[in-house]
């Protein structure tokens, strides 16, 4: 294992041949500013839609990290509440907690369900670092690795069932590979997610069409315009398992910022394709989020 003043002395090296990041960008923990990435509507650390391998807070292999977050993204016809939590244990394993709230507004009357109807959902996840580190491992092309697990519960059974959701709660298996490139400020990652669950999970787990897993793929990428923002794109691929409405794959265009050490503000412009038979579901994702 690394400590802190190995990790340190390696960043170091790398970041005064960067163009963008120097020794003022690390968090009072040990980490970059941005490289610890912002929660996602899963809970998990990555970049809001996507998960990434990092481990969430500030720490590095010295100590125990972690993070709060908030989250509101509303849409054209619906809007998403979201509040979690995560910590970080020696920058190798990360639990991960998250509540979700999808107010369907309007929506709700014309579906039947009434104006201002909420499906809810719990997160929880745990993540491990196999091998590898996306910051300090520049000498190599090695990214770093981790491992997931997610179990989701939503609190709409009776609904789950009646549009033909087979479960009301269901376990997501995931890898994901990060790596930083410092030399051209460069972050991506790619993210394979097992997983039946309908709408991130809101909708249930499984369906009439399909009951099976099937493995969906999350990809990022971000360029770090100066030492504490970033601009980036992603893409997840969602299962399609209901037959009375279909479900498209969604993305987003993000900009990340840190004005603080200790604090993170997102902003994005996020597609989450069809929901609940209504078409393109396009609007803004908010989040702040306080680490240590």
């Amino acid at each position: 294992m690394f400590s802190r003043l190995t990790l340190c002395a390696a960043a170091a090296a790398v970041c005064c041949s960067s163009p963008v990041l120097a020794r003022s960008e690390w968090r009072a923990g040990g980490k970059l500013l941005l490289t610890n990435g912002v929660s996602t509507v899963d809970g998990p650390a990555g970049g809001g839609l996507a998960t990434w391998a990092v481990i969430a807070g500030e720490e590095t292999s010295d100590g125990i990290g972690g993070s709060v977050h908030a989250t509101y993204v509303p849409l054209r016809d619906f809007a998403l509440t979201g509040v979690g939590a995560a910590i970080g244990y020696r920058d190798r394993i990360e639990i991960s907690v998250a509540h979700n709230s999808f107010d369907t507004r309007a929506a709700g009357a014309a579906l039947g369900l009434g104006r201002g109807f909420r499906f809810n959902q719990d997160d929880i996840g745990v993540k491990v670092r196999l091998f590898g580190h996306a910051v300090y491992d520049q000498d190599r092309l090695l990214p770093q690795v981790a491992v997931g697990l997610e179990y989701k519960r939503a609190d709409k059974d009776a609904i789950i069932h009646a549009v033909g959701g087979r479960h009301a709660s269901g376990v997501d298996v995931y890898v994901a590979a990060t790596k930083l490139l410092l030399r051209h400020s460069l972050l991506l990652n790619g993210t394979v997610r097992l997983t039946r669950a309908n709408q991130f999970g809101l909708l249930g787990f499984g369906g009439d069409r399909d009951h099976g897993y099937r493995p969906q793929a999350e990809g990022s990428a971000a360029l770090l315009l100066s030492r504490n923002l970033a601009v980036g794109a992603e893409a997840r691929t969602k299962p399609d398992n209901l037959g009375f409405a279909r479900e498209q794959d969604s993305y987003d265009l993000f900009l990340a910022w840190a004005p603080a050490h200790h604090l993170t503000v997102t902003t994005a412009y996020v597609d989450l394709g069809d929901i609940a038979t209504f078409r393109r579901q396009t609007g803004a994702f908010l989040s702040l989020q306080a680490s240590f």
